[in-house]
């Protein structure tokens, strides 16, 4: 038996006769495959919903659940059936083997069976649903890399945008002219280095950020002068609450801009004329505290559920400024949660929304 498959992956097989089921499990054992095996369709069933298979073996004819109410019951199931499933059957009815390709097996195998036939169809089989786990894996990750990528650009040409707006205008102070000019070009270097830090990231040449480290108080001061202007613009009085000199955080430094910015961008949207808070401090032990607070609205008591999720808006009567899609703060904790802390959301007492960031000290 010169056949090997090019690929591992897990075989459930179902069949009534324990002779077959040790054969079978032997056979595909010896080629590398896991193998689990099922003595009825009940037993199947629960076997599939604890762990789905990448391939599943069904004898079409057993005493209780045939093949068929098996198959029925598991398109059926609260998981669906991306297996495939290969009858094994001693029939040779035409109209038996339709309805089977009707049912939504993909092959079978009459018994006596020859091993190598076996093997090759589940060979093939199992290769095909592997490939398609890969490649639905990767259009996943492009999905997710182009959502962050389109996201985290947003903030930084939304200045350049602002600032390059203010200088059109005649209504610009000349002393301020230079701060204008500063913050487009900084906001351009910013985006320019998102995408570095993405396409590294793609291309292997990143490692993550666990030995990065980024300074608490420079973030604060980075958020203070990166958005003076369009704070002021919008009324927003800022308090500024800095941590100790030495209070540092287990986290790239460009990632922690992007994800604090992106809370400031949300105070500046939802609670202009408002007074904002940016501090730094002590979290729990080994760990140090973000703190982007407003008093805002708040978050709608119907939305704290969904608050961290995708394409979840924080206010339904919200402006919409074409720009929102809804992925900042689901964005932003998996970020934060990749560094080892957490991200949460508590509402003020006399008012407003609290975002904390706590990460481990670096």
């Amino acid at each position: 038996m010169g056949t090997a498959p090019t690929t591992s992956g897990r075989i459930l097989v179902v069949d009534d006769q324990a002779a077959n089921l040790r054969v079978v499990t032997m056979l595909l054992t010896r080629q590398g495959y896991e193998v689990i095996a099922a003595a009825n369709g009940e037993e199947a069933l629960a076997l599939y919903a604890d762990d789905p298979p990448d391939l599943i073996l069904l004898d079409m004819m057993m005493p209780g659940m045939d093949g068929f109410e098996v198959m029925q019951a598991l398109r059926a199931h609260g998981t669906p059936l991306r297996a495939p499933v290969v009858f094994v059957t001693a029939a040779h009815d035409r109209d038996l083997l339709l309805r089977a390709f009707e049912a939504g097996v993909v092959d079978y195998v009459t018994k006596p069976f020859l091993p190598e036939e076996l093997l090759a169809r589940v060979n093939a089989h199992i290769g095909l649903k592997l490939t398609r786990d890969r490649l639905e894996r990767v259009a996943r990750e492009r999905e997710e890399l182009v959502n962050l990528v389109a996201h985290d650009l947003k903030n930084p040409l939304t200045s350049v945008l602002f600032a390059s707006d203010i200088l059109r205008t005649d209504g610009c102070r000349p002393e301020r002219i230079p701060r204008y000019l500063e913050m487009i070009y900084e906001s351009a270097n910013d985006a320019l280095g998102y995408i570095r830090h993405y396409l590294e990231r793609r291309a292997g040449q990143a490692n993550g950020t666990s030995n990065a480290s980024a300074g608490l108080g420079d973030t604060l001061d980075w958020l203070m002068q990166r958005y003076e202007m369009q704070l002021d613009a919008r009324g927003i009085h800022v308090v500024l609450s800095p941590p100790p000199d030495h209070a540092r955080v287990a986290i790239d430094e460009r990632v922690l801009r992007q994800v604090s910015e992106n809370l400031v961008s949300n105070a500046m949207k939802y609670a202009p004329g408002c007074e904002l808070t940016l501090a730094g401090r002590a979290g729990a032990p080994g760990y140090w505290q973000l703190i982007v607070a407003d008093r805002g609205p708040g978050i709608p008591a119907s939305k704290h559920r969904q608050l961290f999720k995708p394409f979840t808006r924080l206010q339904d009567d919200a402006v919409d400024d074409g720009m929102s899609s809804g992925l900042g703060l689901s964005l932003a904790k998996q970020i934060v949660h990749d560094a080892g802390g957490q991200l949460w959301y508590e509402e003020r007492k006399k008012g407003g929304a609290r975002f904390v960031i706590e990460l481990p000290m670096a």
